[in-house]
């Protein structure tokens, strides 16, 4: 029996691969007009495969990965479409969240999204996140994701100006979504530990289903959309600065924050270990240098 939902998934799939391929090739180009002695960088790309308990095919993905670049010290861009069953943690969890009993008797799920991390090499431009997704079971749907700036060294108008371009995307869908999903990244991306914020914030949704899925994938491609606008414009204003060793280190010291957050309480890392996803696609977002003091 087909399932009503085929179509839809292959639209959101095909989304977010051709999103992928967008920033890709946005950040190759950027690459090539930096001016440096060094060679442009490349991503490297490579298949991910998922597999069930019993072996069979479970989707895959593509994880891009650019590392000693110009501009980027690494980046990866990560795209993947996986179904299968879920865990009994993560039915659980599932289930106290969303309010689906029915998971704990058919707990198959299929997902699929674009996720991205950037770290730089200059420390006055700003490391930056984006993701957006499509999750499906048979109990319900969603969509979730946003993106966000970490920079070790704020420059207040940076930060204004990528928030703008994400309230100009938000404002096409109503008045209030941007300042709720604000709210929501602030609160998300922040690190009880420590007491602080990893970062400046953005925007950040979950459990995204109005009842109207062509209005939510909607709102979720602008999300994608104004990424590349975002960030880009904060990138050339940043990237021909001179920086010394004190900045690096204040560099360095920022990533350890981010990398902390991201083992401790990023939900996409849990759900990505916990679903047998490979480990290396999941972890590229750790940053390839960090120090603690």
């Amino acid at each position: 029996m087909t399932d009503p939902f085929d179509e839809r998934k292959a639209r959101a799939a095909a989304w977010f691969r051709q999103l992928r391929d967008d920033i890709v090739a946005a950040f190759e180009d950027l690459e090539d007009r930096h001016q440096s002695a060094d060679a442009a960088g490349r991503f490297d790309v490579s298949q991910t495969k998922r597999h069930s308990e019993d072996g069979s095919d479970a989707g895959g993905g593509l994880m891009s990965v650019m590392r000693g670049g110009r501009v980027f010290e690494k980046v990866g861009v990560n795209v993947s479409t996986v179904h299968g069953t879920l865990g009994a943690r993560a039915v659980a969890a599932m289930s106290a969240r969303k309010d689906m009993e029915g998971l704990r008797d058919d707990p198959r799920f299929w997902a699929s999204g674009i996720s991205l991390v950037a770290h730089m090499n200059n420390p006055h431009v700003p490391a930056v996140h984006m993701n957006t997704r499509m999750f499906w079971t048979p109990h319900g749907w969603w969509f979730g994701g946003g993106s966000d700036l970490n920079p070790c060294i704020e420059y207040e108008e940076d930060t204004a100006d990528f928030h703008a371009v994400l309230k100009a995307h938000c404002d096409k869908h109503g008045d209030d979504i941007y300042p709720r999903f604000k709210a929501w990244a602030d609160e998300y991306f922040y690190v009880p530990h420590r007491g602080r914020a990893r970062g400046v914030g953005g925007i950040f949704y979950d459990d995204l289903n109005t009842g109207d899925w062509e209005a939510d994938f909607a709102f979720t491609q602008d999300v994608g959309r104004a990424f590349l606008p975002a960030f880009l414009g904060v990138v050339e204003k940043r990237r021909e600065m001179a920086f010394d060793e004190a900045d690096r280190d204040v560099q360095l010291i920022h990533r350890g924050l981010y990398a902390e957050y991201n083992l401790v309480y990023d939900r996409g890392t849990k759900f990505g270990l916990e679903t047998g996803h490979d480990a290396n696609a999941v972890l590229m977002s750790l940053p390839p240098l960090a120090k603690w003091v």
